[in-house]
């Protein structure tokens, strides 16, 4: 972090010499030490905690706690976790490209608020709409945190214009 005259602050400086790597506070532009935490709770045994599949990335894994099969298509399968997301936050469940490509199997995106305390499951759809099955530690989904301010709703008479107007589906270019 920098302070008004472009320079890194003393605390920067003071824990690069420590050998600590710096967090910034998105709101601040100030180190936050702890990066922010996801608590997440097994709910029984063998359930796999999320992972993140590489160091870059965005969104973390989740995993069946459960065999299960999708006899028309579809199919809810249990992750046996349950988590705490911080307040003004949401979890959004999304599908793993490597099962849609595979397998025309996809997670149907989820959003789970932060007041939310069961356990989270993933619904699976089949692209073929037949049987299909997964088995116990197979990766099911990915999740990603979003903040997710509340806002104010207000009703008005009128929008502002824009260049786009009404424009919706396929309204820009194929």
């Amino acid at each position: 972090p920098h302070n008004q005259t472009g320079l890194p602050t003393p605390q920067f400086h003071q824990a690069r010499e420590r050998g600590h790597e710096m967090t910034l506070n998105v709101h601040t532009g100030m180190p936050d030490p702890t990066p922010m935490q996801l608590k997440v709770k097994r709910l029984h045994d063998g359930a796999t905690l999320p992972t993140y599949g590489t160091q870059g990335a965005a969104a973390f894994d989740l995993y069946a706690a459960e065999d299960a099969t999708g006899r028309y298509g579809r199919v809810s399968v249990g992750t046996g976790l349950a988590v705490e997301i911080p307040q003004g936050w949401g979890l959004f469940m999304k599908p793993r490209s490597g099962m849609a490509f595979k397998d025309g199997i996809h997670a149907f995106a989820g959003t789970i608020d932060s007041d939310y305390r069961g356990e989270m499951r993933v619904l699976l759809l089949s692209d073929a709409g037949g049987p299909f099955s997964v088995k116990k530690g197979d990766r099911i989904a990915q999740a990603v945190l979003v903040e997710c301010p509340q806002v104010q709703i207000v009703e008005v008479n009128e929008l502002s214009d824009t260049t786009r107007g009404v424009g919706g589906f396929g309204s820009t270019g194929v």
